[in-house]
């Protein structure tokens, strides 16, 4: 695949309740040849130590639209185990948890958006337990 006529794909999580990388989180990628094409996955991933997924595939010739899902609950189950268990462990106040007893709100983020051949695309997704936001980086 020649670069001038593919757009490539990055990503990283940055946990903004632990001032942290977000390790550990499964990332889809999915991309469509138009508005009204198929999502196709390409590939599925992890975030590193550094929170950032190094191996997404680059969408195919054609691409118009690119798709990030990210499984935030699993990811956050498993932190607010530890958590809390630290927490107990140091006899601090119990962290905050949702009304229906899981530690995260939004189960997962899905984020669509546009790209163009021969360009890069890097879109951090900033996280914690009750809300995202997301943008375009460089």
């Amino acid at each position: 695949m020649s670069t001038s006529t593919t757009a490539s794909v990055s990503t990283h999580i940055l946990d903004t309740s632990a001032g942290r990388p977000a390790e550990g989180v499964a990332v889809h990628l999915s991309a469509r040849t138009g508005a009204d094409a198929d999502w196709q996955t390409l590939g599925t991933s992890a975030t590193d130590a550094d929170g950032r997924c190094k191996d997404l595939p680059a969408p195919p010739e054609g691409t118009t639209h690119v798709r990030l899902g990210f499984d935030t609950e699993a990811y956050f189950t498993e932190t607010y185990s530890a958590r809390k268990q630290a927490a107990a462990q140091q006899d601090a106040p119990a962290l905050r948890d949702s009304e229906n007893g899981r530690p995260v709100f939004f189960p997962e983020v899905t984020i669509a958006f546009a790209v163009v051949p021969g360009e890069h695309f890097h879109v951090p997704l900033l996280l914690n337990p009750f809300g995202y936001s997301v943008y375009r980086g460089s």
